[in-house]
């Protein structure tokens, strides 16, 4: 197996780009609840037990997702190269994934476009700030 490389990462830009994913889903989710509701089958003024432990899950997925990305990131990778890059992780991987499980789980198209699109957003928001603040 060859080495690890050594990695120079900007802690404090992947803090940032976890917490721009809070920023940016509650907006997203904001502005699709109902229709995420609905294509959830779930009542959207009922909220769900256990928040505290559902957002702490979230962050922690949105930091380690952060900070695998930054570990992508080539070194010198401009805001430009890491957007193009969160956009290709977010369509070609992730949504992909998502339609894969979405599909045989028998979800709506609709649930996939407002799931994958926030995911898609969220990484090519990871990109640019990453890019921006090597």
């Amino acid at each position: 197996m060859p080495p690890l490389p050594d990695l120079d990462l900007n802690w404090l830009a992947i803090l940032v780009a976890a917490v721009s994913a809070f920023a940016l889903g509650g907006l997203w989710y904001g502005v699709f609840k109902n229709a995420w509701c609905r294509e959830m089958g779930m009542d959207p003024a009922v909220a769900p037990p256990h928040q505290g432990r559902i957002f702490a899950t979230a962050f922690v997925c949105s930091l380690l997702s952060a900070l695998m990305f930054a570990a992508f990131l080539p070194p010198g990778a401009s805001a430009a190269d890491g957007f193009g890059a969160g956009f290709v992780v977010g369509v070609f991987f992730v949504a992909m994934s998502f339609g894969i499980n979405y599909a045989f789980s028998q979800r709506s198209v609709k649930l996939w476009m407002i799931d994958s699109g926030y995911h898609v957003l969220q990484f090519s928001l990871y990109g640019l700030i990453l890019g921006l603040w090597r």
